[in-house]
């Protein structure tokens, strides 16, 4: 099999057909075998009856399923751990970037990238909708302190949802990636650093998503904590 697309997601009762429905008419006009699994990372809807509906009609799609909510780097921990293809990667179950960018993506790998990451600081990206300005301004604050605390002024853009890797490189990133939340992008990037592998970045289109649930107050602390256990578990000697 050519290509495992994870979608992890919680709540996500309302968003999840639409993302089926045009991730799936895109992948079915490439010439790739691939396969969709999305894990429901404990979700109080019904995300994953959802899911399940869609798989009738598409057998490509399967759903994995556990309890209680650990977080989306632990969800696609799982997704990996369940992946056949020969490229595994993850994209947002609110379809915040467009998947078109895959096409791009899949061509790098194969002329001998390790991995491929969207990132929307490039030129090449366009924002189809953009963060409100309070958010926006937070983000870029909380960027450039992610950036210089954890050594990766390399990559403009570690927390976007479109993420692609050779499967033997994700399969090594996951085997040592220990956070199960939001940070988890930080702590694949910098262990993909220190292995040196060959990384690219990608123009995408991408647009906010104003049902966000993400709480600028709280959310900021719980990913500082995090950025901090990053630190402390892979700090060198």
């Amino acid at each position: 099999m050519d290509l495992t697309l994870i979608i992890p997601g919680y709540n996500e009762e309302g968003r999840i057909a639409l993302t089926l429905e045009r991730t799936a008419a895109y992948l079915a006009a490439q010439p790739w075998q691939w396969e969709i699994v999305v894990v429901d990372d404990g979700s109080a809807d019904r995300m994953s009856a959802r899911v399940e509906e869609f798989a009738r009609a598409w057998p490509q799609v399967r759903g994995l399923r556990h309890h209680p909510n650990r977080g989306k780097g632990y969800a696609i921990r799982q997704g990996v751990a369940a992946a056949r293809g020969r490229i595994i990667g993850f994209t947002d179950a609110d379809y915040k970037t467009e998947i078109a960018a895959l096409g791009r993506a899949m061509e790098l790998l194969r002329v001998g990238a390790d991995g491929v990451i969207g990132d929307r600081t490039l030129a090449q990206s366009r924002i189809a909708v953009s963060r409100r300005r309070y958010r926006q301004v937070g983000t870029e604050v909380f960027r450039g302190v992610l950036l210089r605390l954890m050594g990766l002024e390399g990559f403009g853009d570690t927390q976007c949802g479109f993420k692609f890797f050779r499967a033997e490189v994700m399969r090594d990133l996951f085997s040592r990636q220990r956070v199960d939340g939001y940070m988890f992008d930080v702590e694949i990037l910098l262990l993909a650093a220190r292995a040196e592998y060959r990384i690219e970045k990608l123009g995408v289109e991408w647009r906010d998503d104003p049902d966000s649930r993400f709480k600028p107050l709280s959310g900021t602390w719980r990913n500082l904590r995090e950025l901090g256990r990053i630190r402390w578990m892979h700090r060198r000697g």
